[in-house]
Formats: structure tokens, C-alpha cells, sequence
């Protein structure tokens, strides 16, 4: 088990360490655990671990220098470092990712890493595209998280547990807007930009647990974290709270300052994200994409991705590449021939720029051939993606004149993953390869 581990737990007993790792085994991230700093540090130099979870109890008073070893030792992969323990005041000045208040859900962990191992590629993306994008003479801005003040919707009905947490995040410096209904939560979620939510599950627990599935099945809102703020006696089970898409749970029982605190942890985890997010996608007005369609042109694919082959390398991690070719059925061709599929072109790769993740790199390789570039990602994972971009392209119709019917784009795929001592290059010929065969 251990040899495949994606996670480790520093914890110096099984109080905390031992139900979590459990539970995180179960739900596909395996664990394995170290009892010390040392133990810890020899871990991560003999496994490929995606992210560290800290029991804050058994780091002691040097809990910021352990989380800093842990990052160093196996820079210049980004390490996702969480703790376990109550949020300080200065947790703006912390080393570790994020702070998550004992006990702490499997279920809830396993949201919280897959949120911060993203974000820990994404930046390690946008180091490389600052350097492909610099050789041709262009700077990409900086991620800077804004400065302005936390902002919090609170949504539920104004009981007095309730407004004394708005009031304590008041306190701590967040800019509160208060919400009754859903109706009107998610009119404000629409029209402003927020940084955490708080649901109130009083009378009304599932409309509480409604929104949070819904925020989870939007995607410009699907990051932002939600609280569920609820009684102890509730009989929404944590379970049931975190896969529905709740981030984490606290009750009127914690003194009102500490969930505040717990607030503003994940606000300060989001707007960390949504930096790197942003940063990321101002990439496409850099000037140097493809002009019809927003994607890397084919000389900046190349170019970028010899230097994710290489960083893949450094880092530890797999890269996998896909190729996507436009298919030869028969309305496609006669689509071709009559010029409305060069017409639906650039939509069909504005789909697909939009359709890969943020750390992802999609180009256009020729008139009729994309391709993607997945860091982080095996083979599986990545025909997956690509067949799911195949997939979303293929139920749009796209217009072939007022005399005939629209036609639809399918793709013959390719991927590949780059293999010890391969070259991008080759791996990305394979790719094309298999695309080339399925269209034989």
C-alpha cells in the first residue's frame, strides 16, 4: 500500500491519523503515515506524494519551520500542505495551504485535495508558460490575490446563532451580504464575485444542502467553499454534507470567532486559486494564439511542450498528450467541401479550450487537428478527458446553410503518455498516430 501512497500524514499517534487514513484509503487516495519530521522527509524522497496532511498536535511549536522542510524537500513540484488545527489569526502568514478544523471527514479531505493539488499544478504551469511566453518576448501578470476584504454571502433565515457568526466574521475583517433564500442566493452568487459561502441549516436543512449541490454543478461557481453552519442535533449526517458538496460543517456550539476563523481559512484558499486561475487564462490575450480559435498556435505547443516533458521529469510527475482530429464522416466532408466546416472551426476550438482544465494546454495543430497537453495525468485520466471533449463537441450542431441540415463534428482521438526517456515529440507522434489509424 505504501508504495503507491498519494498521501501522507504527519501524526505522532492514531487519534486523528488513524480514521482519516482509513477513510481516505477507502475513497482512492492512499495514505501512509510518518511519525516525525524525519520520518516524514524520508517519505516524500522515496514517494511520489501528491500532497502532506499535518496533525497540528503532533508538530509542535515548529509546525510552520516542519511545513516549510516538507515543501523544500522536493521542490520544484509544488507539495499541497494541510493542517489540522484550529485557524490562527495570521493564517494569511502561514506556511501551510490550508487549516481544517479537528475532526477532519475523509470526505472533506478529499475535497479540499483535490482543490489544492490543482492549484498546486496550475502553478507550477504558470512558471513554465512565464518562461515559453518570455522566450517570445511576452510577460504574463503575476497571480496576485486581491487585497480587498474576504467577501461571505450568508444565506439562510436570520436566526440569532446565525447573525452572531455574520457578525463575528464582520468582525474578523469580511464583507458579509445576507441572503434569505435561494432565490435570492444564488441571484447574488450570479451578479457579484464571493469568496466563501455560509449556509444556515435550521428549519430547512435540505434547501441548505440544495444549494451546495448546486453551487457544485455550476462551473464558474463550483470552487467557491460553502460552510454548512448547523445544529448538533441535526439530522443531516456529515457524510451527507460533504458529498453534497458542503466544504466543512461547524455548530452554534463552536464559540462564533472560531468558525469565523474557519471562514475566512477557506475564503483565503479560494482567492489564492482564483488568482492562479485567472493569471492562467489571461495567457490567452498574450497575442501569440491561434487567431481563429484562442488555442497555442503549433510552433508554441511545440515549444511548451518540450518544456512540461522536461518539468515532468524534474518533478516526478506524468504527462500525457491527446490528439483530437476532426472525422471524416460523410456531412463533415460535404461539410468541407462547401466551406461551413472551416466556418465552424473556431467555435470548435473555442469548445475546446474551454472544455480542458485551466492547467491544461490545448493548441491547433492544423486546419482540423487539436491537440492537448495534460500535465499531471496518466493514460487513463487523459483518454477520459479527451473522450469527453469528444463527446460535449459531438451533440453540437453546427450550421450548413438554410437548404440542409446542421451537421455534427465527431473525432478519431489519440493519447499517449510519455514514457521514462521518451521525448515529447515522439510521444506526441504516437498520439497522432492512433488518431490517423481510427480514421483508416
Amino acid at each position: 500500500m505504501a508504495v503507491n501512497a498519494r498521501i501522507l500524514i504527519v501524526a505522532r499517534d492514531d487519534t486523528r491519523a488513524g480514521p482519516l487514513s482509513e477513510g481516505l484509503d477507502r475513497l482512492g487516495w492512499r495514505t501512509i503515515t510518518a511519525r516525525g519530521p524525519y520520518a516524514a522527509l524520508a517519505a516524500l524522497g522515496d514517494l511520489q506524494i501528491e500532497a502532506v496532511i499535518v496533525d497540528l498536535d503532533a508538530a509542535g511549536p515548529d509546525s510552520q519551520t516542519l511545513a516549510r522542510r516538507l515543501k523544500a524537500a522536493v521542490a520544484p513540484r509544488r507539495l499541497p500542505v494541510i493542517a489540522i488545527g484550529e485557524p490562527g489569526t495570521d493564517a494569511g502568514q502561514s506556511a501551510f495551504d490550508l487549516t481544517l478544523s479537528p475532526p477532519l471527514h475523509p470526505s472533506q479531505a478529499v475535497l479540499r485535495l483535490e482543490s489544492l493539488v490543482r492549484t498546486a499544478i496550475a502553478e507550477e504551469e504558470f512558471e513554465l508558460r512565464l518562461t515559453t511566453f518570455g522566450d517570445r518576448g511576452r510577460r504574463l501578470d503575476l497571480p496576485e490575490a486581491a487585497s480587498a476584504p474576504y467577501r461571505v454571502l450568508a444565506i439562510g433565515e436570520p436566526a440569532p446563532q446565525f447573525l452572531a457568526l455574520s457578525n463575528a466574521l464582520t468582525r474578523s475583517g469580511a464583507d458579509v451580504v445576507g441572503a434569505f433564500t435561494a432565490y435570492t442566493a444564488f441571484d447574488y452568487l450570479h451578479e457579484r464575485a464571493f469568496d466563501a459561502v455560509v449556509l444556515w441549516a435550521g428549519e430547512n436543512q435540505q434547501e441548505a444542502l440544495s444549494i451546495a449541490a448546486g453551487m457544485r454543478r455550476n462551473t464558474r461557481l463550483f470552487h467557491i467553499p460553502a460552510l454548512l453552519y448547523m445544529n448538533a442535533e441535526s439530522y443531516v449526517t456529515m457524510s451527507e454534507a460533504f458529498h453534497r458538496g458542503v466544504s466543512d460543517v461547524a455548530s452554534p456550539q463552536t464559540p462564533e470567532g472560531d468558525t469565523a476563523r474557519r471562514v475566512i481559512e477557506l475564503a483565503r484558499n479560494y482567492r489564492r486559486g482564483e488568482a492562479i486561475r485567472g493569471a492562467l487564462e489571461k495567457a490567452r490575450s498574450s497575442g501569440l494564439m491561434d487567431a481563429a480559435t484562442g488555442l497555442f498556435t503549433r510552433d508554441l505547443f511545440a515549444a511548451h511542450l518540450a518544456r512540461l516533458a522536461g518539468a515532468a521529469r524534474e518533478r516526478g510527475r506524468p504527462l500525457s498528450i491527446g490528439v483530437l482530429r476532426v472525422a471524416d464522416k460523410a456531412d463533415v466532408v460535404w461539410a468541407r467541401q462547401n466551406g461551413w466546416l472551416d466556418r465552424a472551426i473556431p467555435q470548435i476550438g473555442s469548445m475546446v479550450g474551454r472544455l480542458v482544465r485551466v492547467e491544461d494546454t490545448a493548441a491547433r495543430l492544423a486546419p482540423e487537428v487539436f491537440a492537448l497537453a495534460l500535465p499531471a495525468t496518466n493514460l487513463a485520466a487523459a483518454k477520459a478527458a479527451a473522450e469527453r471533449i469528444a463527446a460535449v463537441i459531438g451533440c453540437t450542431a453546427f450550421d450548413a446553410g438554410e437548404d440542409r441540415s446542421p451537421f455534427v463534428c465527431e473525432f478519431d482521438i489519440g493519447v499517449a503518455q510519455i514514457e521514462p526517456g521518451e521525448t515529447a515529440i515522439h510521444a506526441l507522434e504516437r498520439a497522432a498516430s492512433q488518431a490517423l489509424q481510427k480514421a483508416i
